[in-house]
């Protein structure tokens, strides 16, 4: 019957569960990640800070969950942005406003 049918295939109870247990493990993470671009309003609503450009602010390695919002940055706020050439978006401080749009920099000067 179907015991023997799964055990000539080698299917266990116990390795059943283990990858029951993955895929539950899989989607969560999934749905959690799809909720963050939900309510962050970003494609990529999580980054990591991968040099130590913004010292003492952020370190090499902190996570940064991003808010993607509708309205104009301001002095002093954190800003995250692509560039076409680069793969890996760019994490910046709003140092001062210019009439043409902002100025900004790391926060290691």
């Amino acid at each position: 019957g179907m015991k023997k049918l799964a055990r000539s295939l080698g299917i266990t109870r116990q390795s059943t569960l283990q990858w029951t247990s993955l895929a539950l493990i899989v989607t969560t993470a999934l749905m959690i990640w799809r909720v963050l671009v939900l309510t962050t309003h970003s494609d990529s609503p999580v980054v990591v800070v991968l040099s130590g450009s913004m010292e003492p602010a952020f370190a090499r390695g902190d996570l940064l969950l991003l808010r993607n919002e509708r309205r104009a940055s301001e002095v002093g706020e954190v800003v995250v942005f692509e560039i076409d050439n680069r793969a890996v978006p760019i994490v910046h401080r709003i140092l001062r406003k210019h009439e043409n749009g902002a100025d900004w920099e790391d926060d290691s000067r």
